[in-house]
């Protein structure tokens, strides 16, 4: 009696459900079959299924090296080694994450950022990252777009000096201008490399978060001066009806084109012109910034002469 009280648990699992542990038993035996059958076959296997370093390197573009980095970092490890051969060997599940990853570094995510995603369980947490990644993304292609417009812009005006010539002398003209809305900036007063870059956004921290969907502001930058004081300044494209705005009014307008080094002999003169030949002093005084090249820019000084008549 004491001897069949004194059951072990697995014993105690034949008693109790037989069928359920024979079934268990050849589950088992058949598992551990198929491991043995799939290492003795693992050779013919390779040839279809499987892929060496350097072809999975190959088909991925990647380099060996990157790939063996990644397995000594945990990221991606081959799925399989020979034990005779110590040759690693990569699947197409393995190559799969593999190009997975090189689109995640595109979005400009570490590699332990990227670790983390591939061994994260919780999906809501997956596609969070994955909609933060999209949104760098975004950003990143917004600021090749813009450097791309701004190497246009310099190439275009390379070609016309190539093609027709460059000329540095002072050339007078008069210019019929629409009325524009400016923003004065609250501290920039000269143009810079660093703030020429991303001009705008130095004029979008001047404004309420709530208020940047009603503003939009033109390609351009410009200096305007008054009684001594310059502010660079940015055309409101659109705009809402706001206090500390600027209205430059529509008219007529004496303009020369100047360069960095000539600028203020330019200016001079054409102070000088507007007195003698249109009884003018003007009250303000501006510079449109011509970008000319990716560190280069000119300027076309304006003087408002005369109003326009309807």
């Amino acid at each position: 009696m004491e001897q069949s009280i004194r059951v072990e648990h697995n014993d105690l699992e034949k008693v109790i459900n037989p069928f359920l542990y024979f079934v268990a038993f050849i589950s088992r035996i058949c598992f551990n079959h198929h491991k043995l059958l799939c290492y003795k076959k693992v050779k013919r296997v390779d040839m279809n299924n499987y892929f060496t370093i350097k072809q999975a390197a190959e088909i991925v573009e990647m380099t060996s090296e990157t790939l063996r980095h990644y397995d000594r970092i945990g990221l991606v490890k081959p799925c399989h080694k020979d034990e005779l051969s110590g040759y690693r060997y990569y699947s197409e599940q393995e190559l799969v994450k593999l190009q997975t990853i090189e689109l995640l570094k595109a979005m400009d995510l570490t590699l332990m950022d990227i670790k983390d995603i591939l061994q994260q369980n919780d999906l809501s947490k997956v596609i969070e990252f994955l909609k933060q990644a999209e949104k760098r993304a975004d950003d990143k292609i917004a600021r090749l777009q813009y450097a791309k417009s701004k190497i246009k812009r310099a190439y275009l005006h390379y070609e016309n000096k190539f093609h027709n010539g460059y000329s540095q002398s002072e050339n007078y003209f008069v210019r019929n201008i629409e009325e524009r809305v400016i923003m004065l900036s609250n501290k920039m007063e000269s143009p810079t490399l660093k703030n020429l870059w991303d001009y705008h956004r130095h004029f979008y921290q001047q404004i309420e978060t709530s208020l940047h969907s009603q503003f939009l502001f033109e390609d351009m930058a410009g200096m305007f001066t008054t009684e001594g004081i310059t502010r660079l300044f940015a055309v409101c494209l659109k705009y809402p009806s706001l206090e500390g705005l600027t209205v430059l009014p529509e008219g007529d307008y004496l303009c020369a084109n100047c360069t960095e080094e000539n600028k203020n002999a330019v200016l001079q003169n054409l102070l000088k012109r507007a007195k003698m030949e249109y009884d003018v002093c003007p009250e303000f005084v501006l510079h449109n910034i011509i970008v000319t090249g990716i560190l280069q820019w000119d300027y076309q000084i304006q003087l408002f002469i005369k109003k326009s008549t309807c």
